[in-house]
């Protein structure tokens, strides 16, 4: 449940799409630091690669002046960037396309060869959807999905953009934080990206917020701060598939892979910036019907059936 103020207690409730009796997934979490890196470029950068049923997680310490290179053999769809911190600076080229992108924010890189090169060390989030097949052996946890996930819908890509693909960046610092608006949502055809609002010191225990999914997963990347994720399976009628509540203790950069329908909250514990981004693929409609949440809304429509209230 949410809390009275929380701009997302008047979000719809979707019927899910999935067999109401299927095996529950357990959640998944990753803390990147603590783990073997995916691949180790030349020059000394460091990707790791994890996935959800509909999408591919690259999280790189990118070295300066190194690159993360993408041929148009194999990108054949658009992906995503995601700049977590307001220190890094990259230049991106697609095509004949470039620019240099500096904080914090999202970058969508069109079909084609594609170039992301570090100005200065940082953090770099790269998103693919699952029709982008190189990159799903490269995960850690590839064995996961070796079959889909009964209880999480498969990926429906949404309309393209209807100006056609291009690169197209959103810096957060060009949209303030807004009260009554839930973060900073941003989305493609195949993802939705919402930047929480970053929170000194810990979450009040007394104002969490518990809720489900009917049909899809929450990622969640925490790029600040330390973090529990509470998650709670639901009862089906089989015993064998009862599981007790979670009490996942995560640092920063790590993500969790959150099931449906299982209840979740996550709470930021201790001192200091605590900052979480939440990804979804596909784009989630009820956030979507929000009028002003999805900030690039007129270049991504979203599908008939969502109506925008």
């Amino acid at each position: 449940m949410y809390s009275p103020t929380d701009p997302r207690a008047a979000l719809n409730t979707n019927t899910s799409t999935t067999d109401p009796h299927a095996p529950i997934a357990a959640l998944a979490t990753y803390e990147f630091l603590a783990l073997p890196p995916d691949e180790v470029s030349d020059l000394g950068s460091k990707t790791w690669y994890v996935r959800g049923q509909n999408f591919v997680l690259a999280f790189t310490r990118l070295v300066s002046g190194d690159t993360l290179a993408r041929d148009a053999a194999a990108q054949k769809e658009e992906y995503v960037i995601v700049l977590p911190h307001d220190d890094v600076t990259i230049d991106v080229s697609a095509g004949a396309e470039s620019q240099k992108v500096s904080g914090s924010g999202v970058v969508i890189v069109p079909p084609g060869d594609s170039a992301v090169t570090g100005h200065g060390d940082g953090d770099v989030v790269r998103l693919f959807d699952v029709r982008t097949t190189d990159v799903l052996a490269r995960c850690g946890n590839a064995a996961t999905y070796a079959e889909d996930h009964p209880r999480v819908a498969l990926l429906e890509p949404w309309p393209d953009p209807p100006a056609g693909h291009r690169l197209r960046v959103y810096r957060n610092a060009d949209f303030p934080l807004r009260p009554g608006r839930f973060g900073r949502i941003f989305r493609s055809s195949a993802f939705m990206v919402n930047f929480g609002d970053p929170k000194d010191g810990p979450r009040d225990p007394d104002r969490l917020s518990p809720h489900h999914h009917d049909d899809f997963e929450q990622c969640s990347l925490t790029v600040a701060g330390d973090y529990i994720h509470h998650v709670r399976t639901p009862w089906t009628s089989k015993r064998s598939q009862w599981r007790a509540d979670e009490h996942a203790a995560v640092g920063s950069p790590a993500v969790a892979i959150i099931p449906p329908p299982t209840v979740h909250t996550s709470q930021a514990v201790g001192e200091g910036v605590h900052m979480l981004i939440d990804i979804f693929s596909p784009p989630r409609a009820d956030f979507s019907a929000k009028a002003g949440w999805v900030l690039n809304a007129d270049e991504y429509p979203a599908p008939e059936h969502v109506t925008t209230a």
